[in-house]
C-alpha cells in the first residue's frame, strides 16, 4: 500500500533508507520533501562526489538510469541515483522501460539508494509496474491537499519549525496563499526565520513579515460579506483593486464560491450547533459560527442568487463572457452579493 509523506520522512530520520522510491502524484510538495532529505543526507558530503548523481527525465531513458543504479559505490557503503521529473523519462511507460525496472525491482543494488520523483502524473495501479514499486519499493502517492486541510497542515508545518500560531493567522495564510504548500512554506519560512526563540505568530508578524494585510485580505472580506458589512467590504475591494497583481481575482472568486457552498450546506444541515455545523463543513469548531451567522443573513434564495453572480464573474474573469476590467468585476459581484 503507498505511504503517506510523513511516516516515510520519519524513516529516513532515523536512517532507515530503501533501496527503490517512487514519489509520485498531483503535490510537488511532499515530493521534493523526500527527494531533497535523501539528497542532503543520505551520505555525507565527503562522498556525494562519487556517489551521488542527479538525473533528469527528459535526458534519459530507463538502461540508463539503471545503468547508474547498478554501480558500485566508491569508499561508501552506499551511493544515491535521484531522477527528477521522472514523468519524462523518454521510455517509463512503454514496455521496453517497464520489463527493466520491473526485472531490476525484482532484485535491485542494496547499495543504491534510487529515487523516483514523478510529478503531476501517476502509474496505473492496475499495472505490474505500479504493483512491483508497491510491493518492492517505498511508493508515495503525493496528493493536493483539499482547502480545508490546509489551516491544519500550516500549523502543523509552524508547530514542527518550533513555533506556535493563532487561529487568526493561520487563517490569514491559507485563505490568502492558497493550497500551493511550496508557496505557503516559502512564505511562512521568511517569517520564521526572524524569530531565534519560541514564538506564537500572530495576524502582526503576518502582516510584517510575508506582506498580508490583516485588515485588506480575503479572508477580511469574507467575513464582511457574511456580516452584510458593505462598508468594510468596498475598503476592502477597493483596496484590491489598487493592487490587482498582489491580489489576483481568480483564487478570491474560488474562495467566495466555497464561502457560499458552506453557508447552502449550513441551510440544509439539521444539527445547526456549532459542533454540528463544524463536522458538517469539516472546519475548526471556531469558525462555525460565522458560517451560522452568515447563513442567518443570507438565506437559500440569496445564497443561490450569489452563486450564481459567483458563476457569472468567474466567466467575466477568464474572458468566457464580456466584462470588464478585475477591479470592475469584483465590484459588481460585491454589490450582487451584498444586495441578494
Amino acid at each position: 500500500m503507498p505511504l503517506d509523506a510523513s511516516s516515510v520522512l520519519k524513516d529516513l530520520k532515523s536512517g532507515k533508507f530503501a533501496p527503490v522510491y517512487f514519489l509520485q502524484g498531483d503535490e510537488p510538495y511532499f515530493i521534493d520533501q523526500i527527494s531533497d532529505y535523501i539528497e542532503t543526507n543520505a551520505l555525507e558530503e565527503a562522498q556525494k562526489g562519487f556517489n551521488q548523481v542527479v538525473l533528469y527525465g527528459r535526458d534519459h531513458d530507463v538502461a540508463s538510469v539503471l545503468t547508474q543504479a547498478k554501480r558500485f559505490p566508491m569508499m561508501s557503503d552506499r551511493q544515491v541515483v535521484i531522477v527528477k521529473e521522472a514523468q519524462n523519462i523518454l521510455d517509463l511507460n512503454k514496455e521496453s522501460g517497464s520489463s527493466q525496472l520491473l526485472s531490476y525491482l525484482e532484485n535491485p543494488l542494496p547499495s543504491t539508494i534510487l529515487v523516483f520523483a514523478h510529478k503531476n502524473k501517476m502509474l496505473d495501479g492496475r499495472k505490474a509496474l505500479g504493483k512491483q514499486f508497491d510491493k518492492k519499493g517505498v511508493l508515495v502517492n503525493s496528493k493536493k491537499l483539499y482547502d480545508n486541510q490546509v489551516p491544519d497542515w500550516v500549523r502543523t508545518y509552524c508547530i514542527d519549525s518550533g513555533h506556535a500560531i493563532g487561529q487568526k493567522a493561520v487563517m490569514l495564510i491559507a485563505d490568502s496563499v492558497g493550497n500551493d504548500l511550496s508557496r505557503i512554506a516559502t512564505e511562512v519560512q521568511k517569517m520564521l526565520v526572524n524569530f531565534s526563540a519560541h514564538t506564537e505568530i500572530n495576524e502582526d508578524h503576518v502582516q510584517k513579515y510575508i506582506g498580508i494585510s490583516k485588515d485588506y485580505n480575503v479572508f477580511e472580506l469574507q467575513n464582511a460579506i457574511g456580516n452584510r458589512d458593505v462598508l468594510k467590504a468596498n475598503k476592502i475591494i477597493h483596496y484590491f483593486e489598487q493592487d490587482p497583481k498582489g491580489n489576483p481575482i481568480i483564487p478570491i472568486i474560488a474562495l467566495l464560491y466555497s464561502y457560499f457552498s458552506k453557508i447552502l450546506l449550513v441551510h440544509h444541515s439539521q444539527d445547526k450547533s456549532d459542533r454540528g455545523v463544524a463536522a458538517k463543513l469539516k472546519v475548526n469548531p471556531y469558525f462555525a459560527k460565522d458560517y451560522i451567522r452568515a447563513a442567518r443573513n443570507y438565506n437559500i434564495a440569496a445564497v443561490v442568487m450569489s452563486i450564481q453572480a459567483i458563476h457569472k464573474a468567474d466567466k467575466q474573469s477568464k474572458g468566457i463572457i464580456v466584462g470588464g476590467t478585475q477591479g470592475e468585476v469584483l465590484k459588481e459581484l460585491i454589490f450582487t452579493i451584498l444586495h441578494a
